[in-house]
């Protein structure tokens, strides 16, 4: 066995399916934050949940740390109150990112974890099961039930050689990027393996991880082996560590090689992180912004080798160095060998421990001016500027062109003259967590919820017959920003449903609310069609339900990226797929979707009957049973309100 069905096998029960059948997957640990969170609580208080039933949950506020109002603050305070309530974990703001602070303090080899953040897989670098969904999903965790998904395919990825100065292990998952675009991992877990392993530390593996989700992939995973049980040691923990290695011989659906040795920088131009290149293509090009941390990169050696890389120079003034340290724990460190000081003294912007400029809450860039980002997204306006052109790269790139003034390549750097790092000690912040409390105490607790908190709508069963009209055509690989942007204006509504719901497909067609709600009172409400991959990215579950409170009851596309389809389902959006000959061309802005026989249809999978503007059309619904059985409820909430009350 590999250790990706090592880790199924003990969290499945029976016999292992082939790919594409249906699976319930035990959920050991959960992991929520805060831009997510607040409707994964609000969820628990619609459920009558007593205490979470997983081994461990966690609750983090690392996106919406800005508090220009009172808004931000209110949900801080409803999420700590929440967490007393249900009895989880909860790190307060600005202690840190939610994945690198979950792996050091409960990642756990031969763990599942379930997150309501589409980077959760970066525990995979543990040797855990780590997977993203959306907030409907991680809440059923949290009160128990197992995560219903299909059975992946594992691809496995061979590790040869060793990276050269100036590359790192950005590199690594930017060459997969470069090889396989977004969709590359769709319906896959990539396992990596092989002899490289041995020069990538457990904070590599996390970079490599995390970026998995931008290839599509259900998650990522690596052995646990002689570097994760250092690794678990180093943080006091090592009693938790266990051997997870593949077998000899261990078979695998699919298999590529990487020799690290011929990795070069490697750069994802605006604005997809599959529109890979070589750094030597784009070098020259002209900076603005050159910004360091996030959860793709949020080791100490990322912000050390950055450090390193500036010591005793000073950026040009015009460029803004950005660096974005991603807990407390990291800024004591910094602090105790000096790299505070010598990033401080090169120029560098210091920010609060979060995720902050990477989801667009604070450090947007110039309008029309390059910004080098070590994040994992550049899908367009995602930093918060409209027009902006953002490049994602490894600290070594970012910091080489923040001291040129331009883009670089690191590789120009003399790397003799550059100190190797050294791991210190890792400090461990006292109060990085809030404990849950005793049951009976966590019982008396009540939730704090501000004048911007709102409960979850109520939503009808689905009808048997609808007549949509179509209100939008959205392009391939359309992320869930594009359909629910994120960023400081938008994101502080993200308990108030009615209110976030204004600025549903924003950025793509402004009029698009107002018809939304035109049509919503006149009829059944509308439809949405799509290209490829439509809701790819964010596991922001708001980019299913806001357009559900508008009225949206179907989305129709040629595919549908994994968690936004299951978001959809969960809250009673029925998720099309073009049939043979069918095509996003065959459909017109303002024509008709008339569906038929739906209740049926959800029942068994299949062509749909279906006709767009008088012409039938070929449609298919493809279900699970429970899949089924929660688009007939009209959500998975109602599904669960209905077999309580039975």
């Amino acid at each position: 066995m590999n250790v990706a069905r090592k880790l199924l096998s003990d969290h499945i029960e029976g016999d292992m399916p082939p790919p594409g059948e249906p699976i319930a997957l035990k959920i050991d640990q959960t992991l929520t934050q805060d831009a997510t969170g607040t409707l994964v609580m609000l969820t628990l208080e619609a459920l009558g949940l007593d205490r979470t039933q997983a081994e461990i949950s966690a609750q983090y506020i690392d996106h919406n740390l800005i508090q220009e109002d009172h808004r931000n603050p209110d949900d801080h305070l409803f999420l700590l109150s929440a967490a007393r309530r249900y009895g989880l974990y909860c790190a307060p703001p600005a202690n840190g990112v939610s994945h690198p602070l979950h792996q050091r303090y409960f990642g756990r080899p031969g763990a599942t974890l379930l997150g309501s953040d589409s980077h959760t897989p970066a525990a995979g670098a543990l040797g855990m099961l780590a997977i993203g969904a959306g907030g409907l999903d991680v809440a059923m965790a949290i009160a128990g039930e197992p995560y219903q998904t299909t059975m992946p395919e594992i691809w496995a990825v061979r590790l040869t050689g060793e990276l050269s100065k100036g590359c790192s292990a950005k590199d690594v998952i930017l060459e997969m990027l470069r090889r396989h675009g977004v969709d590359g991992g769709n319906g896959r877990i990539v396992e990596y393996h092989g002899p490289g392993l041995d020069t990538l530390s457990a904070m590599d593996r996390h970079v490599i991880a995390n970026m998995g989700t931008e290839l599509g992939a259900v998650t990522t995973v690596f052995p646990s082996d002689g570097e994760v049980r250092r690794f678990l040691e180093s943080e006091g923990r090592g009693k938790q560590w266990r051997e997870i290695i593949a077998e000899a011989g261990a078979s695998y659906d699919h298999e590529e090689e990487i020799d690290l040795s011929a990795i070069e920088p490697m750069i994802a131009k605006p604005s997809s992180p599959g529109n890979v290149v070589p750094v030597r293509e784009v070098a020259g090009g002209d900076l603005y912004q050159a910004y360091i941390g996030s959860s793709a990169n949020p080791g100490y050696r990322d912000f050390a080798v950055a450090a390193e890389i500036v010591r005793g120079k000073r950026v040009p003034p015009q460029i803004s160095f950005d660096v974005n340290p991603t807990s407390r724990d990291l800024v004591a460190d910094l602090s105790k060998t000096g790299y505070l000081f010598d990033l401080m003294e090169a120029g560098a912007r210091m920010h609060q421990p979060g995720c902050n400029g990477c989801i667009g809450m604070g450090q947007a860039p110039a309008s029309g001016r390059n910004s080098l980002r070590t994040v994992p997204r550049n899908f367009p306006g995602r930093s918060g500027t409209t027009e902006d052109t953002v490049f994602l790269c490894s600290p070594e790139t970012a910091a080489a062109s923040a001291l040129a003034g331009k883009i670089s390549d690191p590789r120009d750097l003399d790397w003799d003259a550059i100190r190797p790092v050294e791991l210190p000690e890792p400090t461990r912040t006292p109060d990085a967590f809030e404990h849950p409390l005793p049951v009976e105490e966590a019982r008396k607790v009540e939730l704090a919820k501000g004048p911007n908190i709102a409960s979850l709508p109520d939503f009808d069963a689905l009808p048997d017959d609808m007549e949509l009209p179509i209100l939008l055509l959205a392009e391939d690989d359309i992320s869930t920003d594009g359909i629910m942007p994120a960023g400081a204006e938008v994101l502080p509504f993200r308990s108030n449903i009615p209110r976030i719901s204004d600025f549903v497909f924003r950025d793509v067609d402004p009029d698009y609310v107002a018809r939304a709600q035109t049509a919503r009172e006149e009829g059944d409400g509308h439809a949405v069609i799509g290209g490829r991959n439509y809701g790819q990215g964010s596991s922001r579950e708001h980019a299913a339900l806001a357009p559900r409170h508008l009225g949206l009851r179907a989305v129709a596309a040629e595919s549908i990226a994994r968690i936004h389809r299951t978001n959809l389902i969960n809250y009673g959006i029925v998720p099309l797929s073009f049939g043979e000959g069918t095509s996003r061309e065959d459909f017109r802005r303002d024509g008709i979707l008339t569906l038929s026989n739906l209740k049926a249809a959800a029942q068994k999978s299949g062509k749909v009957a279906a006709r767009v503007d008088g012409e039938d059309i070929d449609l298919r619904l493809d279900l699970s049973d429970l899949e089924g059985e929660i688009l007939l409820a009209g959500g998975r909430v109602n599904r669960f309100r209905a077999r309580a009350s039975r």
